[in-house]
C-alpha cells in the first residue's frame, strides 16, 4: 500500500476510499479483501465503490475475470466487487482494477467543541450544503470536519462551517484512520457499528467515537455482544467486533436466513472444496 500511494502521489492521484494500513506490511489485495475504508469513505465511496474489475483465482483453481478496466464495462455479472469484504473466502485475488481521483490542492480541517448529539446534528445539516467535506469525527469532546479545494472554495466553506483551525491536521486523520489516536488505546472489545447517519447516539455502555457524518460509530465496551447487536439491529444497522473479546462466537453480524442462503450459495459455488479461508467470516463454511 505504501508503494502503491507513494507512485499516486507523484502523479497527482489518490485512492478515494482511503484505507488504514494499521501497520508497514498492508498490502493492496488486503485493502479489497476486507473492503475497509477510512475517514473519506462517506464522501467519495467505499472500496467496492472504486472496483471496476476484478481477476481471481477461486476454490476450483479456475482463472477467472470479472468486470473491466473502463467504467462503462457492464458485462457479464459484477462479481469482482463480490470480493471486496469476502476475507478472500471466496477467491485468491489475483489483479484488482479501481477508480482514483485527483489529489486536492489543499486541506483545511475546522473544529467545534459539541456534544455527540450536537454533532450529529450540525453533521446532518452540513450534508445538505454546497461544502467539500472529506471527512468528519466526534472524538467524545469535540467534532472535526475536513474541507478540501482550492483557496476560494475553503474560505467560503470556512464560513459556513465555522469552527477553530487545526494545525498540523493531518496527523490527526492519521491517527483516526491507523487506529492511533488515545481514543483506540483501550483493553476492551473494540466494535464497528453501522447505523444510518441520521442515527441518535447510541446508548450503549463504553465510549464511542464517530464517523462518517454518524454512518460509522467506534464502540469501545464490555457489553454483552448479543446486547449489543440486538440494539444495532433495532436501529437498522449492524455491528462488527474489530478488535478483542470472546473468539468463539460471531466476527460479523448475523445475517438473515434467506441472505445466509445466497452467501452460501455464492461460497459453494465459487469455492465446493471449501478450502479458502474456511470459517473466516461464519462457522460452517
Amino acid at each position: 500500500m505504501s508503494a502503491i500511494e507513494s507512485l499516486l502521489d507523484e502523479h497527482g492521484q489518490q485512492l478515494p476510499f482511503e484505507p488504514p494500513h494499521f501497520g508497514p506490511t498492508a498490502t493492496f489485495g488486503g485493502a479489497v479483501a476486507t473492503g475497509l475504508s477510512g475517514p473519506r469513505r462517506a464522501y467519495a465511496g467505499s472500496v467496492r465503490d472504486a472496483v471496476l474489475g476484478a481477476r481471481i483465482l477461486n476454490g476450483r483453481g479456475e482463472d477467472l475475470h470479472f468486470g473491466g478496466q473502463v467504467m462503462k464495462n457492464v458485462a457479464g455479472y459484477d462479481l469482482s466487487r463480490l470480493m471486496v469484504g469476502a476475507q478472500g473466502t471466496l477467491g485468491v485475488l489475483l489483479e484488482i482494477t479501481v477508480k482514483l481521483r485527483p489529489r486536492p490542492p489543499r486541506h483545511l480541517t475546522l473544529r467545534h467543541e459539541v456534544s455527540a448529539r450536537q454533532a450529529l446534528e450540525l453533521m446532518t445539516h452540513w450534508a445538505h450544503l454546497p461544502v467539500t467535506i472529506t471527512a468528519t469525527c466526534h472524538d467524545g469532546e469535540a467534532l472535526y470536519v475536513r474541507l478540501c479545494g482550492g483557496d476560494i472554495a475553503l474560505e467560503s466553506a470556512q464560513a459556513v462551517i465555522q469552527g477553530d483551525a487545526v494545525d498540523e491536521a493531518e496527523g490527526l486523520w492519521d491517527s483516526i484512520r491507523e487506529h492511533r489516536h488515545d481514543f483506540f488505546d483501550d483493553p476492551r472489545p473494540l466494535w464497528r457499528l453501522s447505523v444510518p447517519p441520521a442515527t441518535a447516539p447510541i446508548d450503549l455502555p463504553g465510549e464511542q467515537l464517530i464517523e462518517w457524518d454518524g454512518g460509522l460509530r467506534w464502540l469501545k465496551s464490555d457489553a454483552d455482544s448479543t446486547e449489543i447487536r440486538r440494539r444495532v439491529s433495532a436501529l437498522g444497522g449492524h455491528a462488527t467486533l474489530f478488535r478483542g473479546g470472546a473468539r468463539n462466537g460471531d466476527i460479523f453480524h448475523p445475517l438473515a436466513p434467506a441472505l445466509m442462503k445466497y452467501h452460501q450459495r455464492v461460497k459453494q459455488s465459487l469455492d465446493p472444496a471449501g478450502i479458502l479461508n474456511p470459517g473466516r467470516m461464519y462457522r460452517g463454511f
